[in-house]
């Protein structure tokens, strides 16, 4: 190997510094200029951007959280915050802030959002909440003027609004695609935090698919969004609406660097349903459903921590009437592979009433296919009780397990046909590692690591027979719900 030898004297080394501080300096310029300009791009999208009021006859109180001396604002009203930092809960209850209000007895204003037309015709997107229970609903655009607007839907499961303003040849924005959008994109927000119209925020997009709701997969950028920010659009590069700014994580009620917005396409069909009925139709099949974690999938032999476990049903519901049962795994439905708890209720949401679906399920350690037919989803009431106990008349005597820290006895007949079970064990007792991984006094275990058990023999012949120190899974059934509760010995 050869070895360079260079001497230096005093002009090469003033060259080389010179050199090098010119790199330094011509590498930053390079980098500063790389940096996206937002300003023409700005210029094109505010002046479909508007400022949305609502008022209200109905003094309904405070709306948003329960501030002691702060009743009547809703927590997109500008002066919201302000009233928070200044009467905060617990102070001198004399010092309430006055009324936010029109003459007695008139309209009262409740809150300051955003939105954005998306026709030259008037067509308004927003959010549910900003628009909910509002008798008027006054747009301001960016050039001042004001429109009273009609709401031809809204829909409170997504949070999506559309609104109609009369106009002709409005400016609008173009709708882009979500799918194209990748981790690390700049994109930016316009709208009114705290009532301030025309406030331009940017950042990048922070992850895709967030499950923040039942049905929608949401966007997660580091833009700063603030209340009156709410149905705002989220803009790319090329000026299009990738989503429409609806929530945050706060632990102040402020901006703390994460903000989440409703993917268009997502919120495109929500309008279309809206514009041409003014209300959103989906589909139900009547079940509870959780999550199918590691542990069990690896105990129970399922291939994969994915679908959605059955957890409860709606004995009157689609779901019964198939003969889907708690404890369940849905793998897919109607030919969609279903890979986390949260991809069932929006593919069969999405879904057509009437549709007779193939559901693939998991049931102890063998997949079944059965059909089903959707329902559509009236209200958001709940599908099943949850009774925590089942009232036993007599208590049944009891088999102790102490390396599991269980008691177990046999299950009464009557209270298995009331879960519509063949049979089971009770717990009569839980305390150390199984109180630990959450069974409690009460509940029934119906399976031991896919093996059914309908006595506390086969109970004992199901955890003997376990390899030592691996995890047992259980299936158990606590009131009207199902799930399974992963033990380590």
């Amino acid at each position: 190997m050869k070895i360079l030898s260079v001497s230096f004297n005093k002009s090469n080394l003033i060259f080389v510094i010179t050199l090098f501080y010119g790199f330094v300096f011509f590498s930053h310029e390079g980098s500063a200029r790389g940096l996206p300009d937002f300003t023409e791009l700005v210029k094109e999208s505010s002046p479909a951007v508007v400022n949305i009021r609502t008022t209200s006859s109905r003094d309904g109180g405070n709306i948003g959280p329960n501030i002691p001396g702060v009743p009547q604002l809703d927590e997109n009203d500008p002066m919201y915050e302000f009233f928070k930092r200044f009467f905060p809960p617990g102070g001198n209850q004399q010092r309430t802030p006055p009324r936010r209000q029109g003459p007695p007895g008139g309209p009262q204003p409740r809150g300051v959002g955003s939105g954005f037309i998306i026709s030259p015709d008037g067509f308004v997107l927003s959010n549910h909440h900003v628009v909910a229970g509002a008798d008027k609903v006054i747009v301001t655009m960016a050039d001042r003027k004001e429109f009273y607007a009609n709401i031809i839907g809204s829909d409170q499961r997504t949070d999506v609004a559309l609104l109609k303003i009369e106009g002709k040849k409005l400016p609008f924005l173009e709708l882009g695609n979500p799918g194209d959008l990748e981790v690390g994109e700049w994109v930016l927000a316009i709208g009114s935090p705290f009532g301030l119209a025309n406030t331009v925020t940017a950042g990048i997009v922070s992850a895709l698919g967030r499950d923040t709701g039942d049905y929608l997969p949401f966007i997660q950028t580091d833009v700063a969004v603030n209340p009156g920010n709410s149905g705002g659009p989220l803009i790319n590069l090329k000026g299009e609406v990738i989503g429409i700014n609806s929530q945050i994580y706060s632990r102040t009620g402020g901006f703390m660097g994460i903000s989440f917005a409703i993917p268009i396409d997502e919120a495109e069909l929500i309008a279309a349903q809206l514009k041409k009925s003014g209300r959103v139709v989906r589909g139900r099949i009547g079940v509870m459903i959780g999550e199918v974690s590691k542990d069990v999938a690896d105990a129970l032999g399922f291939p994969a921590s994915r679908g959605a476990l059955v957890r409860s049903v709606d004995p009157d519901g689609p779901s019964a009437k198939a003969g889907i049962k708690p404890g369940d795994i849905v793998t897919d439905f109607d030919g969609k592979q279903i890979d986390r708890v949260s991809d069932l209720p929006r593919t069969v949401g999405s879904t057509k009433p009437g549709t007779r679906a193939l559901v693939k399920i998991w049931r102890s350690g063998k997949e079944k296919s059965l059909t089903v037919r959707v329902e559509e989803l009236l209200s958001a009431t709940a599908v099943a009780t949850n009774n925590t106990k089942p009232p036993y008349e007599k208590k049944p005597k009891a088999t102790a397990f102490s390396w599991l820290g269980l008691s177990v006895a046999e299950l009464p007949q009557e209270i298995a046909q009331k879960l519509s079970i063949d049979g089971g064990v009770v717990i009569s007792s839980s305390e150390g590692v199984s109180r630990g991984a959450g069974l409690l006094t009460g509940d029934v275990i119906t399976s031991v690591n896919n093996k059914n058990v309908v006595s506390v023999s086969q109970f004992r012949t199901a955890i003997s027979n376990s390899k030592k120190g691996k995890v047992l899974v259980f299936l158990v059934r606590r009131g009207a719900e199902a799930m399974f509760v992963p033990v380590k010995p």
